[in-house]
């Protein structure tokens, strides 16, 4: 009877911090989407809202962390709950890094405001952010589901965003040689496409965690790339 008790208190700790971690994902997905509309729209307003979003982010993982450290402590899991509780933990910090890819998108959209649109840049984009927002929600439906099967195929859809990161860099840098005015504005757009690549790749790498909570051990081998151009970079 008791060790009944602890098993449903576990659970119940277990689904609260599973819980926020869902939203804190849902809050990721929804400040990329609006810093990358607010670039492409050059809504100062929206970019000001994400920056200021980026605390609720900050102060969730916080908040998971703790609770976190509190039920390895207090309920003393075995070693696949343990498995669990760690992976919940590395969740929210790639959440919170993501966040924070998403407010420096924001910021430096805001920086783009005060100079002249270059190209279609800022629809391309927006697109990627569109891409990587989708393998976020994947990755995190794969772990409520405890589907390493889907993760994996997660895994290998990061070829497609480092395809389009690649795609978008050498179109930055045709812009610039035609024209060395847009250098500056350029830079930070490069800037911001490295940034949702690095989301990109968090979404990775919770895919990554779902297939460790289930098999008890990440990939072997290495995510698959399109090209050598963001390690070069």
């Amino acid at each position: 009877m008791q060790d009944s008790h602890i098993v449903s208190s576990f659970d119940r700790d277990l689904e609260g911090v599973q819980a926020q971690v869902m939203k804190m994902g849902g809050l990721v997905e929804k400040a990329l989407l609006d810093a990358a509309e607010a670039l492409e729209l050059r809504d100062e307003a929206l970019a000001g809202k994400v920056r200021a979003a980026d605390q609720a982010i900050d102060g969730l993982e916080e908040m998971i962390q703790t609770e976190c450290a509190r039920i390895i402590a207090q309920r003393a899991p075995t070693a696949s709950d343990l498995r669990t509780v760690l992976t919940v933990m590395r969740l929210a910090t790639a959440l919170e890094r993501s966040g924070d890819y998403a407010k420096n998108l924001a910021k430096r959209s805001l920086v783009l405001m005060g100079m002249a649109p270059v190209g279609t840049a800022t629809g391309t984009v927006r697109r990627m952010a569109k891409l990587v927002v989708q393998q976020m929600s994947d990755a995190l439906d794969a772990y409520i589901a405890r589907d390493a099967v889907r993760a994996r195929e997660i895994r290998a859809r990061d070829q497609e965003i480092d395809q389009m990161y690649s795609g978008l860099f050498r179109q930055l840098l045709t812009y610039m040689l035609e024209d060395p005015r847009t250098i500056t504005a350029c830079m930070h757009l490069h800037f911001i496409a490295k940034n949702i690549e690095r989301v990109g790749d968090h979404a990775t790498g919770i895919a990554e965690q779902v297939i460790y909570l289930v098999e008890g051990e990440l990939p072997s081998d290495d995510r698959p790339k399109h090209d050598a151009v963001s390690e070069s970079i």
